[in-house]
């Protein structure tokens, strides 16, 4: 064998080995893919999650099933796919209360929101809203606030639990307010909504798509939106800033995967993520819900989730909120 030919084998075999990966890559998907909510089927976020599994089937070729894993405040699901192979087989819709308050709500921690994830795309921002008890005597924000400071400690609001981004809404309220109110963690945000409809609680700060429809109905009114800027799902609700400069709080949706996915599969799952959340009957079946779709790239949405966490982290330690 020729010092030629030798060097032409071991130039076929170094050719071979770098396309490999290149040809494994560009195989995906060849199995069905996971989609982790982590949370009960029929919240908002497992809505998204099955809009989001219907079009990658189509786009992608094969099945993306949805599968509801809940508990624990959502750190439960988020845990397994924390775990799990970065080969874009198993993803997750999680939000910003798993990925940027968890971390500081609980003493002990089974993943970390930031380091432990491959952000691939903000999917969309919830309306958040504040909502009290018609029997409340305040049409606005600021008669209710003036209403707080002249009744301090009898007004109750409800919460989806210790440390839910409803608490910490209501919480940072109280701090930017200086007032003073009674809170009702409840196990889950169904029960605090229904509570406040009944007048058992006065006041709720909970995602449009669980207030409006009972806004609209009367049976609770809308005071504000706890955004840093009008909804333009809303566009007539004030902000809660512009009573209180510097108040806000937005929640988002995300979808993730293990750390450590291939870049180029990341970026081919935020183009095809990104062009669902483009179709306009997606656009109008959320809208409907209070939910704002948005548009990310993969380095975007982790410089959202980076800043949020530390945003987030520094103000329930400084409000000393714990979920335990």
């Amino acid at each position: 064998m020729t010092l030629r030919f030798k060097r032409l084998l071991r130039a076929c075999a170094l050719g071979l080995a770098l396309a490999a990966p290149a040809a494994s890559q560009a195989a995906w998907p060849e199995k069905p893919i996971t989609l982790i909510v982590p949370w009960a089927a029929g919240g908002s976020t497992d809505i998204l999650a099955r809009v989001l599994s219907e079009g990658l089937t189509q786009s992608l070729g094969q099945s993306v099933i949805v599968e509801n894993r809940s508990g624990a405040s959502g750190n439960i699901g988020t845990t397994f796919v924390a775990r799990a192979k970065p080969d874009g087989y198993t993803l997750l819709v999680g939000s910003m209360s798993t990925h940027t308050m968890n971390q500081a709500l609980y003493s002990s921690m089974p993943f970390d929101g930031v380091k432990d994830f491959t952000p691939i795309a903000e999917l969309a921002l919830v309306t958040n809203t504040m909502v009290v008890h018609p029997s409340v005597p305040a049409a606005n924000l600021k008669e209710f606030i003036a209403y707080l400071k002249a009744h301090p400690d009898t007004v109750t609001y409800a919460s989806a639990g210790q440390g839910s981004t409803n608490h910490l809404s209501a919480a940072l309220f109280e701090k930017a307010a200086g007032v003073k109110m009674t809170h009702i963690p409840y196990r889950g945000g169904a029960p605090a909504v229904m509570d406040t409809v009944a007048g058992r609680t006065q006041v709720l700060f909970s995602a449009g798509t669980q207030t409006l429809p009972h806004v609209q109905s009367g049976k609770l009114k809308l005071l504000a939106v706890t955004e840093e800027a009008r909804s333009p799902l809303l566009p007539d609700v004030p902000t809660v800033a512009e009573t209180l400069p510097g108040y806000e709080l937005s929640v988002w949706y995300g979808a993730f995967g293990p750390a450590g996915m291939p870049p180029e599969l990341t970026a081919r799952l935020n183009r095809e993520i990104n062009l669902i959340l483009k179709r306009p009957d997606v656009i109008k079946k959320m809208a409907d819900m209070g939910v704002l779709l948005t548009e990310t790239t993969p380095e975007q949405f982790g410089q959202i989730l980076a800043r949020d966490a530390d945003k987030y982290g520094k103000l329930i330690k400084e409000l000393g909120i714990t979920a335990e």
